[in-house]
């Protein structure tokens, strides 16, 4: 099909990066499950390792496979970067993408309440390696850049944070950062390019948990590095030749086929998730809702500047702040889940003691995925917990 970008983004899911089929010709790409392709010459082989590592042509699935090649090519083709390469998980995406951005000497600064393991991989993996973090509240942009250090080389933003949903100014941090010559890397997981596009806004590294919405069946890990040719090439030839860790040929199948259905999938769960919030927030039990498609969340001005809308994914606050009673209500929920991660059909509930800031005190937060499910049916079994609150 033709790749000018003349497509709707369904289109573009369903077909981008492949050939148009003829008669016999099979609809779904075929999986190449092996580990090696061998070369007519050894010249070639030898040209290919050395110039050509990323493929294609492909030499070894360590580094590089048709069924990965045609997975990136798609999600690429709808993030608006120049290339991608896709990891067994998301963490394996986040480290490598770090690890390529910095090195003994560097110093990072990390916006409060990213990922949990982000923040072990900043504070208690890269220090051994003379790598410092500083955490900021995101929402602040000129905390962000008072952080910055003569040796400052990576901005992490995560918008919405994962917990406490916190935005950041991504095209503000985005231009103050290029100013300064630092680079910028977020994980943009909770939005999916069908709703922020960070790139666009001059973001330069954009990683994926694909484990979420782009699987959206909850069968697989994987994660996605998108940026510049330069910057994914140079992640070839450093940290992926040396670690590998890239999704496997089936994984990558079975990735490409939940793509086709995320602009299906994806508005139902907004729908969902902003009619069981704007219920949940009137229920006298309810403190405050973390959701940013609400009217009433407080960085609305953030949202309807780099969204172009909200997902499934919300936490909230119970007026009575009881490890106990935030136990009681999330083990009665019989639709939810008792589960981590997100994005699938199933609807998911985990609870987290938090301390948004270095300056807010640790409350509990109570985080729900809204799935597939029918949106009062949700209601009903949030409403048949709630008393566990009172």
């Amino acid at each position: 099909m033709a790749t000018d970008g003349c497509y709707g983004v369904n289109t573009q899911l369903a077909h981008f990066g492949e050939s148009c089929p003829a008669d016999g010709t099979p609809v779904v790409p075929p999986i190449y499950q092996n580990s090696l392709f061998t070369f007519p010459t050894m010249e070639g082989l030898l040209e290919n390792m050395w110039n050509n590592p990323g493929g294609p042509p492909h030499h070894y699935s360590r580094v590089s496979n048709p069924s990965l090649e045609l997975l990136e090519k798609k999600l690429a083709n709808l993030e608006g970067g120049d290339a991608c390469k896709v990891f067994a998980s998301g963490m394996t995406a986040i480290t490598i993408a770090i690890m390529n951005q910095v090195k003994g000497g560097d110093h990072v600064i990390v916006v409060d309440g990213c990922y949990g393991p982000v923040k072990a991989l900043l504070t208690g993996y890269l220090p051994k390696y003379g790598v410092e973090a500083t955490f900021v509240d995101g929402r602040d942009v000129d905390a962000i850049f008072a952080a910055v250090k003569p040796n400052t080389k990576l901005i992490y933003l995560e918008s919405p944070t994962s917990l406490t949903f916190r935005l950041q100014d991504i095209p503000e941090v985005a231009k103050r950062a290029k100013e300064r010559g630092i680079r910028t890397m977020i994980d943009a997981t909770y939005n999916t390019p069908l709703m922020m596009k960070p790139l666009e806004m001059g973001i330069d590294i954009v990683c994926h948990s694909c484990t979420k919405y782009f699987s959206g069946h909850s069968d697989l890990t994987a994660g996605a590095v998108i940026a510049s040719q330069e910057i994914i090439d140079n992640l070839v030839r450093n940290e992926v030749l040396m670690m590998g860790a890239l999704l496997g040929p089936f994984q990558a199948w079975l990735l490409t086929r939940g793509t086709r259905t995320l602009a299906v999938r994806l508005p139902q769960h907004e729908k969902t998730a902003n009619h069981v919030a704007g219920w949940l927030e009137q229920q006298p039990e309810v403190k405050v809702v973390h959701h940013i498609g609400l009217e009433s969340y407080a960085q609305r001005d953030v949202f309807l500047k780099t969204m172009k809308g909200a997902t499934g994914l919300f936490s909230f606050e119970a007026k009575d702040d009881d490890r106990a009673k935030v136990m009681d209500f999330c083990n009665r929920l019989q639709l939810f889940g008792r589960g981590i991660s997100w994005g699938g059909f199933e609807s998911l509930v985990v609870a987290s003691h938090v301390q948004p800031c270095d300056y807010d005190a640790p409350r509990w937060f109570i985080r729900l995925f809204c799935g597939l499910e029918d949106p009062e049916d949700l209601i009903a079994d949030i409403a048949n917990a709630l008393p566990a609150l009172r």
